[in-house]
């Protein structure tokens, strides 16, 4: 039988559909390490770096790393906070980057992405690193470039995360999230009502880009480009010259 509308049943299958876009609720409120691990798994880390090999990097990160290569990217720095298994690091040490750092909540990539290092001949050139980067960016040294592909929409405490990535660009930041429209809206809800279901420890964010990019420039950072596709949005920010060091 159909909730009326308005009526508690209709209100509660609302609030089941809704994407979560809580900025200030702790990452161990909805998303705790064993849900991190069940969503990101050391059998998915292998597929995924089985797919480079064969195919290179996929459709969003591609886009990133084209926006980046339009730079000089010669004898950058670059720091990646969930990199997963360091396509978009291998590709920028092509492109010309120096040195990278790589950042992951979890130990599951680190077994694939060190292969890949090795096989690219880039493992002494990219240092890995375990740990929360939003409440412990403080351990980890500023970079160049700062990138964050398919991040925010895994963290709850948004403004923490995206405010630590701005403080740590010296002159780039990008980001990459979905965009705000009814079909995200829908597709986040759905898969959050999925994982309810499934009582899964994880849940997806579909933050406000405005909100998101209000953050950076909060953080002395401009929006530079702006490159919008069907689902996912990729966002370049720059150092604004007032904040440069």
């Amino acid at each position: 039988m159909q909730a009326a509308p308005g009526s508690a049943g209709s209100r509660r299958l609302s609030r089941r559909l809704s994407p979560a876009s809580h900025d200030n609720e702790g990452p161990m409120d909805c998303c705790t390490p064993k849900g991190y691990r069940w969503a990101f798994s050391e059998r998915g880390a292998q597929s995924q770096a089985r797919r480079y090999r064969r195919r290179g990097l996929d459709a969003v990160s591609s886009r990133l790393v084209r926006l980046l290569r339009e730079r000089s990217l010669e004898g950058c720095s670059l720091l990646e906070v969930g990199g997963g298994v360091g396509a978009i690091q291998i590709e920028l040490l092509k492109a010309g980057i120096s040195s990278a750092v790589s950042i992951e909540l979890t130990p599951i990539y680190e077994a694939a992405a060190a292969a890949l290092l090795r096989e690219s001949g880039f493992d002494d050139l990219v240092d890995r690193r375990v740990l929360d980067f939003a409440q412990a960016g403080g351990q980890v040294p500023p970079a160049d470039i700062v990138v964050l592909n398919r991040v925010i929409c895994c963290y709850p405490d948004m403004p923490t995360l995206a405010g630590a990535a701005a403080d740590h660009a010296r002159r780039i930041l990008v980001m990459s999230f979905p965009k705000e429209r009814w079909w995200t809206r829908f597709a986040v809800g759905i898969g959050n009502l999925a994982l309810r279901i499934g009582r899964r420890e994880f849940q997806m964010f579909l933050h406000p880009p405005e909100r998101v990019l209000e953050v950076a420039r909060q953080h002395g950072l401009i929006t530079a480009v702006i490159d919008v596709g069907n689902f996912w949005q990729v966002v370049t920010l720059e150092r604004a010259p007032a904040a440069a060091g």
